[in-house]
């Protein structure tokens, strides 16, 4: 399928110059923000985990990765999207 037509069957046409440009480089344009190393130091049943972020601790999500504790897992908006397993 072709841009034009992608775009006619999801609506209006979106002429090219106002689609936005893809991320590049390390940082994406969009939120600027990176994924962070954290460890899991508990797992909560509710499919969240304590982290030790090495200032402190927190509390994020592992809904969406395979993570136990002592695992290193990156963390973005407070979300666990890979983990990496044992340090």
């Amino acid at each position: 399928m072709t841009w034009f037509l992608a775009c006619e069957t999801a609506g209006p046409p979106v002429p090219p110059s106002a689609v936005p440009a893809p991320c590049e480089g390390p940082v994406c344009i969009t939120c600027s923000d990176q994924a962070v190393r954290v460890t899991v130091v508990a797992l909560n049943p509710d499919g969240t985990a304590r982290v030790d972020t090495g200032v402190g601790e927190e509390e994020v999500s592992v809904a969406l990765v395979d993570a136990a504790v002592g695992d290193v897992v990156l963390v973005h908006a407070g979300e666990a999207i890979a983990a990496l397993g044992p340090p």
